[in-house]
């Protein structure tokens, strides 16, 4: 159990009013209402899986709560990032999530880090907070919240979605498993697809983050058992939940330090590493001037998925999705469709694109990426074409 001083910590007469509902239950009562209000929580991130468990534990009265974010509100976060309105669109996120947080409960403590989290700042962020709930969507702040956890010796509540799917456990909890147990070594950059890139059900973050804010709670009380040691899995499509059992490496390396974790995660190159070379680009602009010309001497190939083709198109573009590209049929697609032109690729944003690319040089066709991909077509060229 957490060791926290609810000596100092009183309840308001509001706050009786407020908590009623938990004051009557035994396994919370009075003195668990204190423990709330006596803890500190850090929530890295206030995307999807942020917006529901800053909620709760603000509506729980959790005391303190730290939030770690420098991302500001778009419209595309609305269908799944609750804790923010389409009036904070352009925005900073903490400073949504905060005035959200005062109006659901205002006795609780908000910090707010306007930053990116990194090895030089994550340790002083977090030192100060009882747990930390881990809410970001990328490998390498994962890695570094855990071992920053590690290091600090707190409780790190973990979850994470893509499409129809979640998983949630609690790592480095009473001598329990770390992230690392899970996944000693990252996946090759690119293997796993953003949700930007393959979508997610705006519902799916809410359930995980619930679990996350309740693991959070039950771990404040020193009640129940946690998910430490155990790896809950959850299909929405499917309605089922599954989980499979964690347990410590006794060979996994020891943690002693941060490190680069963008470059861990291959993301970064090694600064002594020679440079890679970059793949061909053109503009949005460059590419409108060549289709006004009408020009036959090129194939413009989108790699991004059915679904996203159906939204907005580049005019003359054929679809070739990078999964199919990287199986291989693909390839003979692209191949087949050349002929003797010469070939531009682009996706949503320019990075599948560039993957599709580079597997295609490796087939010995060479191309040229389209910057910014659809997302700078619709912003400086077709405003027409949504953004998604």
């Amino acid at each position: 159990m957490l060791n926290l001083d609810i000596e100092q910590t009183q309840l308001s007469r509001e706050e009786y009013e407020r908590f009623s509902r938990h004051l009557i239950l035994p396994e919370v009562g009075v003195e668990g209402q204190r423990r709330l209000k006596a803890a500190s929580v850090l929530c890295i991130g206030t995307g999807g899986l942020g917006s529901p468990l800053l909620l709760y534990l603000a509506a729980a009265g959790i005391g303190r709560l730290g939030i770690v974010d420098f991302d500001i509100v778009d419209t595309s976060n609305l269908q799944r990032q609750v804790i923010h309105g389409t009036s904070w669109v352009g925005k900073p996120k903490i400073e949504s999530a905060k005035n959200r947080i005062h109006e659901i409960n205002p006795n609780c403590q908000v910090d707010l880090y306007e930053t990116r989290l990194s090895s030089e700042n994550a340790l002083d962020i977090i030192r100060p907070y009882d747990i930390v709930v881990d809410g970001t969507d990328n490998f390498p702040t994962r890695y570094l919240v855990n071992d920053a956890c590690v290091l600090l010796d707190k409780p790190n509540v973990y979850g994470s979605i893509f499409r129809f799917e979640g998983q949630a456990t609690v790592f480095n909890y009473e001598g329990g498993p770390n992230y690392r147990d899970l996944y000693p070594e990252p996946p090759p950059p690119g293997m796993v697809p953003s949700c930007a890139e393959g979508g997610v059900l705006g519902i799916l973050p809410g359930i995980i983050g619930v679990i996350q804010a309740t693991e959070t709670v039950k771990i404040i009380l020193g009640k129940g058992e946690t998910l430490s040691g155990r790896l809950m899995l959850y299909n929405a499509l499917t309605m089922k939940f599954r989980e499979l059992k964690l347990r410590p490496n006794p060979e996994r390396p020891v943690i002693d330090r941060l490190i680069d974790y963008e470059q861990f995660c291959g993301m970064a190159p090694p600064s002594a590493a020679p440079e890679v070379p970059m793949l061909p680009e053109m503009t949005v602009t460059e590419l409108k001037a060549l289709i006004d010309s009408g020009a036959e001497d090129y194939l413009l190939v989108d790699v991004r998925n059915p679904p996203e083709y159906e939204i907005g198109r580049i005019p003359g573009s054929v679809l070739v999705p990078l999964p199919d590209i990287e199986a291989g049929p693909g390839v003979e697609k692209v191949k087949e469709l050349l002929g003797n032109r010469r070939l531009i690729a682009h996706c949503k944003m320019g990075g599948r694109s560039a993957k599709a690319l580079a597997i295609l040089q490796t087939a010995g066709i060479e191309g040229t990426n389209v910057a910014g991909g659809i997302n700078a077509w619709s912003e400086q060229v077709d405003p027409s074409v949504p953004q998604y």
